[in-house]
């Protein structure tokens, strides 16, 4: 009897990859364009994994959405901009290998759940040469910013695996939140944007990369 197919579903930004440079520098050039007050630093780090608009609406309350639009717009020129530029934000380490090893198992389908745009991942996945990694990516040209479960339970479609093989992994609460509402199991890490406190509800939390094919037996086991 062969294994039930698992589907791996993966955060990029602050779970994948250290972009936490390019995020603040685009956002920077966001609020001056508009002449607006930047937030701090860890505001700014807070709302990674929203969809832009959403962000934008919590970085700016009080403003209208025409203005978080334009919020929106001038960050994806921004960002945009230092990608044409090769500002390239690095995988975290240990990343690589692991995502290898985990594709060459058979019945592992590896996914990504982004707030990312379809070209800003495109671009990303090209650049590290990570093409024919992930068998599904969800976007936000798509769905519903996280953590409305919408990017996982399109994934777990896409893929045909149910709830009960699915592990959603990430960074923030927003993650976790989505994996919850899609009733799929939750993998924190604990190198991004979020402190600690925040992945209280993920049913693991790890410290590094080399932690999470075990922590994945782990819940597999448990739900057998």
């Amino acid at each position: 009897m062969s294994a039930p197919l698992r589907l791996i579903i993966f955060d990029v930004d602050g779970t994948l990859v250290d972009s936490q440079n390019s995020i603040v520098a685009a956002m920077k050039a966001a609020f001056a364009a508009l002449d607006m007050p930047l937030p701090p630093r860890a505001e700014l780090l807070g709302i990674v994994g929203l969809s832009l608009e959403v962000a934008m609406a919590r970085l700016a309350p009080g403003r209208d959405p025409a203005c978080h639009a334009r919020l929106a717009d001038a960050y994806r020129d921004s960002f945009r901009s230092g990608r044409e530029r090769g500002d390239l934000p690095p995988l975290f380490p240990g990343a690589r290998a692991v995502l290898d090893r985990l594709a060459g198992v058979p019945e592992n389908i590896l996914g990504i759940a982004t707030g990312k745009s379809a070209r800003g991942l495109a671009a990303l996945i090209g650049a590290h040469g990570l093409d024919g990694v992930f068998a599904t990516t969800q976007v936000a040209d798509h769905h519903p910013s996280k953590p409305h479960p919408s990017m996982i339970e399109t994934a777990m479609a896409e893929a045909g695996v149910g709830p009960g093989d699915t592990v959603m992994i990430g960074d923030t609460s927003f993650d976790i939140d989505m994996a919850r509402a899609a009733r799929v199991a939750a993998i924190g890490v604990d190198w991004g944007y979020h402190p600690a406190p925040a992945l209280a509800a993920a049913d693991r939390v790890i410290e590094d990369f080399e932690a999470l094919p075990r922590a994945l037996d782990d819940i597999w086991a448990a739900r057998q």
